[in-house]
């Protein structure tokens, strides 16, 4: 990827979109809430056969906010690669990822902003709340530790995606690229925070991760398979050191569902 030197200020929002009528309206609410103003939002259409991609053409054409891009890729290619097209239009110096089921509260840019600025962080995630379908706040909050280096996340997959913010005056962002594998988003922290940053968490709750009953987050034996991959096959560590890392990695993951 070509080396961009996005605006300095403006915050691009990538949401990789998919079959998600039901719930995308109220996150690119929840986005246009924001006290934050100076944002882009870039809604990457993964080939949805649901009728979303009609719905946003004529939210979009209706709202008239000239924040709001619709990248219609016709074909579902998977998160990884919705995430990194919009990674390659995204003309802000700030990349933040939001799912497309789930929401910020009003004041998340705002305020994840100001603590990467005073921290002076080229990553930088926060804590966030379990939610119902209908995205009420369950009360489950998951609080994160100030900060995360690579030994330490192998451990702790406490990084949500829709908390994250980067800064790509301090990090190239061809090294945002996602990985093409299950489990896309702990392999990008990985992978970045393997070539020596460290990722500052803000603990405050920012973000309601909805969990529809159905959704691949919420099975249990398939996420331990993936995050088993992981260490084996993208990380490359042997078996004494996969399970090693498994172990913490499930005994915080159970905690926070309870």
């Amino acid at each position: 990827m070509k080396q961009v030197t996005g605006r300095d200020g403006l915050v691009s929002i990538i949401v990789p979109v998919y079959n998600v009528k039901k719930y995308i309206l109220e996150t690119i609410k929840c986005v246009r809430r924001q006290t934050y103003e100076d944002w882009e939002l870039l809604l990457v259409e993964d080939g949805s056969t649901d009728g979303t991609a009609q719905l946003l053409e004529v939210y979009v054409a209706e709202t008239g906010d000239k924040r709001i891009r619709l990248i219609v890729s016709g074909v579902n290619e998977g998160a990884a690669r919705a995430r990194n097209r919009g990674l390659s239009e995204a003309a802000g110096r700030y990349i933040a990822y939001l799912d497309a089921d789930d929401l910020w509260e009003p004041v998340k840019l705002e305020r994840e902003l100001a603590f990467m600025l005073r921290r002076r962080a080229a990553f930088a995630f926060t804590g966030y709340e379990f939610a119902d379908e209908n995205g009420r706040g369950m009360g489950r909050i998951v609080h994160v530790p100030e900060r995360l280096t690579y030994r330490q996340a192998l451990k702790n997959t406490t990084i949500f995606t829709t908390t994250v913010m980067f800064d790509t005056m301090l990090i190239p962002r061809e090294l945002l690229l996602m990985p093409e594998v299950k489990s896309e988003d702990t392999a990008l922290w990985w992978k970045v925070l393997r070539r020596g940053y460290v990722a500052y968490g803000l603990d405050e709750n920012l973000v309601k991760y909805r969990r529809p009953g159905k959704s691949l987050s919420s099975n249990k034996l398939e996420a331990m398979r993936r995050i088993w991959n992981l260490y084996r096959r993208v990380e490359g560590l042997g078996v004494l050191a996969s399970a090693w890392n498994f172990c913490f990695w499930a005994a915080r993951a159970v905690l926070r569902r309870v």
